[in-house]
């Protein structure tokens, strides 16, 4: 976490600037609102309740920052480029810090890279104050009470509904569309993903009502204990949108919590039997499904036995497949599903 010293810094910006200061975009004095797509009617002022308060935007943000995972491909899907956006530390092809999908629309809009905000040590609230923003996106995000506090003080902040890292995609799209101006445009865009998912799921049918987990990230040196999304995540609701069924073995354990990762002793491991298809973050060199196949324990699970799981191959574009966003689904879901639907091919 950053130093008091910076938060203090971060707060003295904010301060600064203030909470509506105009002009500028993509970092610089070009002004997001002219991006394509950008004039949408929204009724303002928009008041938006969160896991962390009630935020309420005055007017329609000129300015838009994002933080955290995902946030700034809805306000791109809809035109507008943010004044600044999380670097992006996992699926990242060639090292620019933009995944290639948000890169891809970029082009499309003919926008330059905004401000990358670095989140490797947390939130760089100085980072996001230089930016000037009139809002700032954080629906699908980990923010801590303390994280929204500061951020509020350099604008009005869109946090999670409920749970951190836990904001379904389609509510992702919904609330900061609304807080940019432009909900009707964020449902079309969600009925265009919908039929998307729809068309590609209906190519493989041997996915409808198979019961599938996502592993978390397991390491091959240790499998002693097996980790699992709960149906909390965002990984797990995808199952569902793609005809799969989410297993005994993840909804019990599920319903008494509302972390969105839990761990089970592999001493435990025939818990998993109901499970039809096995997939999670593998690496590059097969080694976990190795460690996987070959453990006294874990090989005896049935999923391992029939070889129906996929590992997402290591830190590529595709490995962030499974958490879906409204940019990267129409990237990468023809080789998501295809993948998934050849380990349900090895299910009696």
């Amino acid at each position: 976490m950053r130093t008091p010293r910076l938060r203090a810094l971060a707060l003295a910006a904010a301060l600064l600037f203030g909470l509506t200061a105009c002009g500028g975009g993509s970092g610089d004095d070009q002004d997001t609102s002219s991006a394509a797509g950008a004039d949408g009617t929204g009724q303002f002022p928009v008041t938006i309740k969160h896991a962390l308060g009630t935020t309420v935007i005055p007017e329609k943000p000129r300015r838009v920052a994002t933080v955290n995972w995902a946030n700034d491909e809805v306000p791109l899907a809809l035109g507008v480029v943010p004044v600044g956006m999380a670097k992006a530390n996992f699926g990242d092809d060639d090292g620019d810090g933009v995944l290639p999908w948000v890169e891809k629309r970029l082009e499309e809009l003919n926008a330059k890279t905004p401000v990358l905000f670095d989140e490797t040590d947390g939130i760089d609230f100085e980072a996001v104050a230089d930016t000037r923003p009139d809002v700032i996106l954080a629906s699908y995000s980990g923010l801590t009470e303390q994280d929204y506090e500061t951020l509020s003080r350099i604008a009005p902040v869109v946090a999670y509904p409920e749970a951190a890292w836990a904001t379904p995609w389609r509510d992702i799209i919904r609330l900061n569309s609304k807080a940019i101006g432009l909900a009707d445009e964020g449902d079309e865009l969600i009925a265009d993903l919908e039929g998307r998912i729809a068309k590609t799921a209906a190519k493989y049918p041997q996915l409808k009502g198979k019961t599938a987990m996502f592993m978390t990230h397991v390491s091959s040196k240790n499998v002693s204990q097996v980790g699992f999304y709960t149906t909390h995540d965002t990984r797990t609701h995808f199952f569902t949108d793609l005809g799969l069924k989410i297993p005994a073995s993840v909804s019990g354990p599920s319903a008494s919590t509302k972390k969105f990762v839990l761990t089970k002793s592999a001493e435990h491991i025939d818990d998993f039997n109901d499970v039809d298809i096995i997939t999670g973050y593998g690496d590059d060199t097969g080694e976990l499904l190795k460690a996987l196949k070959s453990d006294p324990l874990t090989s005896k699970l049935a999923a391992v036995k029939r070889d129906s799981l996929y590992l997402l191959p290591g830190s590529t574009p595709l490995a962030t497949a499974a958490n879906p966003t409204p940019l990267s689904i129409p990237y990468v879901l023809e080789d998501y599903v295809k993948a998934l639907a050849e380990a349900a091919d090895k299910v009696a």
